[in-house]
């Protein structure tokens, strides 16, 4: 199938918006070249915030349609696209990022922590990893990623720890992220696009991959710690004194969050919830800190761009996916995630006729062991790197070493979900 002038645009500013996520920083670097407050350094500022870049490109697509077709083609362009996991993500991560969530959470890392036998910040940072993670396939992984990066925001980022320490967390929080959402089958992003249609259940889930999920996850997190356990048993974790809600008002808070993840594919009924959950938080402000509507836009922004972009991507990958064999497809769904958002992956999979079930497991195994490579390479990643990013200093983080902290967590992913019967 030959592809339309449009496709070839579009795949060109896809590579163009990718290649772009890997010089954040040195858009960040020429901000600081001019004075403060000029056009220059506000333009290169922006430029350098990794959210804006699938939104600004997608904005150029929708340019160029009107300019290769029509009006009506540019207004489709955007009108066909289906936006509801962008705004699912920007109402989880909004009630999700509130105090009483987190200090829920909290609550359940510290218990965890101290049954763990480890000195230091880490059994602290062995609980994050795995029970923040696993606790994605209930509470939806965009929630689970949120609630976790604001507890090592907190709790481990805030500590004297070395740029290779800080960013091998980045890498294993993200893969264990992708991963720790497989328990169920509708709480990661690429086994929501299969599981209906491939008649995937609980029980198929647990059996086929989430053991295996579960067992890579505290197997990252043990491997991180034994290879840097000097440096963390030499500090203890900061703690963050807030004021404590009332058990009641978790309770609502929680309450919220679970509607709003079982109506996760009804955006009327989930942006109605937000908007009364945000009357609550105003009424209850004394137990809250900072709404984080800014960061959830942000992140639903960079979402949605990527949905407006990844729609024009079939006419390439899919005939890849079909082409390769269960092996080949299971390295490289690996590999094309780290490039491409794993949902929309497996979504292209879903609509190859009556595939084998070794391919069906090869692909989804794949994209969700490849899922921390890249800010991009899965749905909940860039709340992580709001929420963190200014934990790297001033230049935010790289590229380069979240890829590098996250390789080491995939390769465990991989060798769990290939050799693990």
């Amino acid at each position: 199938m030959s592809p339309s002038t449009l496709e070839v645009v579009a795949t060109s500013l896809f590579a163009v918006a990718v290649l772009h996520t890997f010089f954040v920083k040195s858009f960040q670097r020429l901000a600081n070249r001019y004075p403060q407050g000029s056009i220059g350094e506000n333009f290169f500022h922006l430029a350098g915030e990794v959210e804006i870049v699938f939104g600004f490109w997608a904005a150029v697509l929708v340019l160029s349609a009107l300019v290769i077709d029509s009006p009506e083609t540019a207004i489709k362009t955007v009108e066909g696209r289906n936006f509801t996991e962008p705004l699912f993500v920007f109402a989880i991560m909004t009630v999700a990022a509130t105090r009483p969530v987190i200090q829920f959470a909290s609550w359940l890392i510290a218990g965890a922590a101290r049954i763990v036998p480890l000195p230091g910040t880490a059994g602290f940072l062995f609980a994050v990893l795995t029970i923040g993670p696993l606790l994605g396939s209930f509470i939806t992984e965009p929630a689970a990623m949120t609630v976790s990066a604001f507890i090592l925001r907190d709790g481990f980022y805030n500590g004297s720890f070395s740029n290779r320490l800080r960013y091998s967390v980045l890498g294993t929080l993200f893969v264990n992220i992708s991963i720790g959402g497989v328990l169920t089958h509708f709480a990661a992003p690429p086994v929501l696009m299969v599981a209906r249609t491939w008649n995937w259940d609980f029980q198929f889930m647990i059996t086929h991959f989430g053991w295996k999920a579960a067992l890579a996850c505290a197997v990252n997190a043990g491997i991180l710690i034994l290879l840097n356990f000097n440096e963390l048993r030499a500090e203890r974790r900061p703690v963050k004194k807030t004021q404590t809600a009332p058990a009641w008002l978790v309770a609502v808070h929680l309450l919220f969050l679970g509607f709003v993840v079982m109506t996760s594919h009804h955006p009327a009924v989930f942006i109605g919830l937000l908007l009364f959950f945000l009357g609550v938080a105003q009424i209850t402000e004394e137990y809250q800190d900072e709404l984080k509507i800014k960061e959830s836009l942000l992140v639903a922004f960079f979402l949605a761009g990527l949905v407006v972009l990844g729609q024009f991507q079939e006419w390439w990958l899919q005939p890849l996916i079909a082409s390769l064999s269960n092996t080949a497809l299971f390295f490289g769904a690996t590999a094309l995630t780290a490039v491409t958002d794993n949902a929309a992956l497996t979504y292209l999979g879903s609509l190859i006729p009556n595939p084998a079930a070794a391919f069906q497991y090869a692909l989804v195994a794949g994209a969700v062991a490849g899922g921390g490579l890249t800010v991009i390479a899965n749905a909940p990643n860039p709340a992580g790197y709001s929420i963190l990013r200014q934990s790297f200093g001033e230049e935010g983080i790289g590229a380069g070493g979240l890829f590098l902290g996250a390789l080491l967590p995939t390769v465990v992913a991989m060798s769990a979900f290939y050799f693990l019967p």
